[in-house]
């Protein structure tokens, strides 16, 4: 959108996997003038993607800017996605105030990278009757191979540098870079954004995960009973949220935010329910 308005050339690092999965996102990319390039190494996922843009940029930087979608990379780049996501609490923080005139019990938030939960996080952080809670994606069970759940204790997720920064890293016995899965493009990942890792150091902030089929249950929920179509990233935090709210106090507030529509992820939780559009 930026690069339309500027006139500017967009080209786009994709992995071929994700492009099926969010068909009306390429499609608008396209609509909106930018080039989505196809990648086909490795997982064909975010990482992949990273990988070749990194390359890319590493190439043109003389006449290039390097946007990242997530609160990763070298710095300044999860600064600065921290910083432009901030306004997500600043917002969050102002209305609960306004609306129930007091915090909120606790916060939760999806996490692949970590932008928008570090976004909301940020204006909560001091503040530390605040529970934060992160949620990563479970996939087919953290038992398995086939999730991507890097702060949630899983026995190859440790410390490692991944596309310029220290953080913990989905990794095999010899340090490898491992393939993750999920339902959510968003959060297939095999880090997580530097900050989130201190926090989890720290012991700030909780990680847990949702799996597969809980978030294709809450996506349902959600759009069934509120009439909010979410996205599958976000539905990982609405899965958690169903099963905290009922071992919460009625008065308890808890904030989930639903950091994106789910209209991109329409056609691919159709084929996951074997249905065809």
């Amino acid at each position: 959108t930026a690069a339309a308005l500027l006139g500017l050339k967009c080209d786009i690092y994709m992995g071929t996997v994700d492009m099926a999965r969010q068909r009306p996102n390429v499609f608008r990319m396209n609509l909106l003038g930018a080039q989505v390039i196809p990648v086909d190494s490795g997982g064909k996922t975010l990482k992949d993607a990273v990988n070749e843009a990194m390359r890319d940029w590493t190439k043109s930087c003389m006449h290039t800017h390097y946007a990242f979608g997530s609160a990763l990379g070298p710095h300044p780049f999860p600064t600065m996605v921290k910083e432009f996501q901030s306004v997500i609490g600043k917002e969050a923080r102002r209305q609960i105030i306004k609306c129930e005139g007091r915090l909120p019990d606790e916060i939760a938030a999806c996490v692949g990278g970590g932008s928008n939960a570090i976004g909301i996080f940020s204006a909560f952080i001091n503040d530390e009757t605040v529970l934060l809670t992160g949620v990563e994606a479970g996939g087919k069970g953290i038992d398995t191979t086939k999730h991507a759940t890097r702060l949630t204790p899983t026995k190859n997720s440790r410390k490692g540098i991944l596309h310029g920064s220290l953080s913990y890293v989905l990794q095999d016995k010899n340090g490898q870079i491992a393939n993750t899965h999920s339902i959510s493009a968003g959060l297939d990942y095999s880090g997580v954004g530097p900050e989130h890792s201190y926090l989890y150091t720290q012991g700030r902030v909780k990680y847990t995960f949702a799996t597969d089929v809980e978030t294709i249950d809450a996506f349902k929920m959600l759009s069934e009973t509120e009439g909010i179509i979410p996205a599958l990233e976000s539905s990982h935090a609405v899965a958690y949220a169903i099963k905290r709210a009922v071992r919460m106090k009625k008065q308890s507030i808890l904030i989930v935010n639903v950091s994106g529509r789910g209209d991109k992820d329409i056609f691919h939780v159709a084929d996951y329910m074997g249905k065809s559009l």
